[in-house]
């Protein structure tokens, strides 16, 4: 892991073409060291998550490559590196696992959930919580480790949804993601992927109750 590590660290130092067309050997190494942990990381949740099963490479990873088309940033190459197993792969819109490296900037985590979900899963999601609040709780107890991301929650309860519901407070959230951060120490470690799994292990049920609102959405739609 610390080659990928520092292969990205020093693709961020130098973004551009000329260099990463000299280091193209060096990226495949790194490319194959990438998949063969991506796909390690999807068949350790294939054994607590059913609904995951039969995805490639290709299902649960990014290309390097950035779309300028409409970004004013033109650096060609992503300098991170992020693998997301979730059921049918990673564009289904389904909650799942992630597993995000950016050693540029020191940022490290692993993460489950539902990440900007389109409007419609958005409003099953909320009615969820309404009628199977006890369930999301006791879901989310099993998970204290991990943060929801309440700094990017609307200030009001949105409109439609009342404030004296008993857990009225998730109806302000916009995606319904669990995140906890790791060190470059820990990603580091030859168990890294192990303990991964056993915290990520812990956020099933709530995937479970995500992907039911996904499945609903689906239904209505």
């Amino acid at each position: 892991m610390k080659e990928i590590l520092d292969f990205f660290k020093r693709l961020a130092d130098n973004n551009n073409k000329p260099w990463f067309d000299e280091h193209k050997e060096e990226y495949k190494t790194v490319k194959a060291r990438l998949e063969a942990f991506a796909m390690e990381f999807m068949h350790g949740v294939e054994q607590f998550d059913s609904r995951v099963c039969g995805l490639q490479v290709k299902d649960i990873t990014y290309r390097i490559y950035r779309d300028l088309r409409f970004s004013k940033d033109k650096r060609p190459y992503k300098d991170w590196h992020g693998v997301y197993v979730c059921p049918k792969g990673k564009k289904s819109g389904m909650a799942g696992y992630y597993i995000h490296f950016e050693p540029a900037n020191d940022l490290y985590f692993i993460c489950s959930g539902l990440y900007n979900p389109t409007k419609e899963v958005l409003r099953s999601v909320r009615e969820g919580f309404m009628l199977e609040g006890d369930d999301f709780k006791r879901a989310l107890e099993d998970c204290p480790d991990f943060t929801l991301p309440w700094d990017e929650a609307l200030k009001k309860t949105p409109q439609g949804y009342s404030d004296e519901d008993k857990y009225s407070k998730f109806y302000r959230l916009k995606s319904y993601t669990l995140m906890k951060s790791v060190t470059e120490r820990d990603v580091l470690r030859k168990d890294f992927l192990q303990t991964a799994l056993e915290d990520l292990r812990r956020t099933q049920p709530f995937n479970e109750l995500l992907n039911k609102c996904f499945d609903y959405a689906q239904e209505m739609a």
